[in-house]
């Protein structure tokens, strides 16, 4: 199976790049592409351009396509930018894998679409978040990504093809445990250190790895799973030293009564839907991790 990976250079594009490349043929897509000594083929491409992507997807004519391509977070460009680049990427490449004959098509969204983060304030409706949650996005970013599962809800109801969204949470790349910057610039530790900085996030967290390891099952397992489905892609636990049932209301406007039913060291996000439907769970966490 020849995969394309577009935002293959990326924090989480690497990782998934090497992973995928172990079992399948794999295309590396990138506005930036890093140059790789491996057999995998790369090439830059500006995917909200329709006519580049159409040529991008009918060059390499891919059995199936994971979609990370996108300005990754909110404030990194302009709203108007961010939303339009996001929204017209995920469309472009939905549209050419429709048209092209595409079977498989797997886009990424992110957990901010639950509203988190909003200083207007955020409670929710209950925790953990699952992907039944409704959704409140209130920047340009989560609006982008919210219209981006619409788009691949859209394409899925066609039934021509297989189209399914995941919610990676906050990505820790391998060399990151060992103290490389991570998103945002500040370390991992650091991020534990600064608990007001992680909870903006809700302490949340995924191995590059693992999500990795996610994407290769539903790639294989794709005609298994319900056409059009959303995934939380998240580590077990969150990425703090203390309890989310203390430290979600010290630092977030979720009250205690609500994040009181997380026990122990439970991440604030729910991933049964994968464990069940891919028999995928998170092997990595920060504890074992972290140098």
């Amino acid at each position: 199976m020849r995969v394309l990976v577009t935002g293959g250079s990326g924090r989480l594009g690497r990782t998934v790049v090497d992973a995928l490349a172990a079992e399948f043929e794999v295309v590396s897509v990138d506005a930036v592409p890093q140059q790789r000594d491996d057999e995998v083929v790369t090439l830059p491409a500006d995917l909200t351009d329709a006519g580049e992507c159409y040529s991008t997807v009918a060059r390499f004519q891919p059995d199936a396509i994971v979609h990370l391509a996108a300005i990754p977070a909110p404030g990194l460009a302009t709203d108007v930018r961010t939303f339009t680049t996001n929204t017209a990427m995920a469309f472009n490449v939905c549209q050419s894998a429709a048209d092209l004959g595409v079977r498989h098509v797997i886009v990424a969204s992110s957990p901010t679409v639950m509203g988190y983060g909003n200083p207007a304030g955020w409670q929710p409706s209950y925790l953990p978040l699952d992907e039944a949650h409704p959704v409140a996005p209130w920047n340009a970013y989560t609006m982008s990504k919210v219209a981006t599962e619409d788009v691949v809800r859209g394409f899925a109801l066609r039934g021509e093809g297989t189209y399914h969204v995941f919610r990676p949470c906050f990505v820790v790349a391998p060399e990151e445990w060992r103290g490389a910057p991570s998103q945002g610039g500040r370390t991992i530790r650091q991020r534990l250190e600064n608990r007001t900085a992680a909870a903006v996030s809700l302490f949340n967290y995924i191995d590059a790895r693992d999500a990795a390891e996610f994407l290769r099952l539903l790639l294989v397992k794709r005609d298994e799973v319900p056409n059009g489905e959303t995934f939380f892609v998240s580590a077990d636990d969150a990425l703090a030293e203390k309890p989310l049932s203390e430290l979600l209301p010290e630092y977030t406007p979720v009250s205690a009564e609500t994040a009181g039913v997380l026990k122990g060291n439970a991440s604030a996000f729910d991933t049964s839907k994968a464990a069940r439907l891919l028999g995928w769970r998170p092997r990595y966490d920060w504890r074992s991790e972290l140098v």
